[in-house]
């Protein structure tokens, strides 16, 4: 079995099981910038929600944010598995899936759905299979490992198992439309109660003043405006033209849930690193939104 190692516990979130649930409760009952509670289930037969955008800075920052996803991917009902849509920052050039195995948190293991797994590499001459794309040097992208915390925390001892897909460099429009078609396909034929989730955080870069802060999110806010248009075209040439770390990743889950059923998009939350520690300086946005079927 491989077994991806928890190469940020401790750092970029806390690493024992108490102090990280300690952590994450603050998170959740945050008022200000999170939820405001803890989250629960209401055992729905349906789901309604089906993915969801979650940032990947330090939970420190971005935290209370991602808690927002989480929170209402979950209320309707617990999913059998979540696939997290990963980018990179370490230069890996392909799209890549962790076949088969175990993610370590802190909270215990989460395993690897190898059969959907599979089934989405059986649908796409583009995905491959490498898990040396998480190992060993690729093991200090961050940005999977911050979202399994929370899925350990939401599933609340309920067995849920995990697709990680890592999607190296820029790509074509087109191309995504291909994976997100090789993903929804997958989810389809073997019938899971599947969420997805889109790692990214928003635009990174200084601001000195409320000025080039409030343009700051002026920015931002024509990402987050065209997802929940749900426009993923126009979310990702607008997404392109910014630091947005996650272009690809959210117009994939938008691509993908489109396939799925969804037909509108929703803003949960919206902030900056600057919101949460106060002052200027090295500014990065955080944003939680989702993607919605039905009435």
């Amino acid at each position: 079995m491989v077994l991806r190692r928890a190469s940020h516990a401790g750092s970029w979130y806390n690493g024992t099981k108490e102090s990280l649930k300690k952590q994450l409760s603050e998170l959740f009952t945050n008022k200000d910038f999170g939820p405001g509670e803890e989250p629960s289930t209401l055992n729905l037969d349906k789901r309604t929600m089906i993915g969801g955008v979650s940032p990947h800075a330090g939970v420190e920052y971005s935290g209370s944010c991602a808690a927002f996803t989480y929170s209402n991917l979950f209320k309707e009902r617990i999913p059998e598995t979540v696939i997290i849509l990963g980018t990179d920052h370490v230069g890996y050039g392909k799209v890549a899936l962790f076949g088969e195995g175990e993610w370590e948190t802190p909270f215990g293991n989460l395993q690897i759905d190898s059969e959907l797994s599979q089934e989405i590499l059986n649908k796409s001459n583009i995905i491959v299979e490498d898990s040396a794309a998480f190992l060993g040097f690729m093991q200090q992208e961050h940005n999977i490992e911050i979202q399994l915390p929370f899925i350990k925390y939401c599933a609340n001892g309920k067995d849920v198992k995990i697709v990680t897909i890592k999607m190296g460099g820029r790509r074509d429009y087109n191309v995504f439309e291909k994976i997100a078609l090789a993903i929804s396909s997958a989810i389809n034929i073997l019938d899971r109660d599947v969420v997805l989730i889109a790692s990214s955080d928003m635009s990174h870069k200084n601001v000195l003043n409320i000025d080039q802060l409030t343009e700051f999110k002026k920015i931002d806010q024509d990402v987050v405006g065209a997802f929940v248009d749900l426009d993923p075209q126009k979310t990702f040439a607008a997404a392109s033209k910014t630091t947005v770390c996650g272009a690809q990743t959210i117009t994939t889950l938008m691509l993908t849930c489109k396939k799925l059923g969804a037909n509108r998009g929703k803003l949960l939350k919206y902030y900056t690193s600057s919101d949460i520690r106060g002052g200027y300086g090295y500014c990065v946005g955080y944003f939680s939104g989702i993607m919605i079927k039905g009435s």
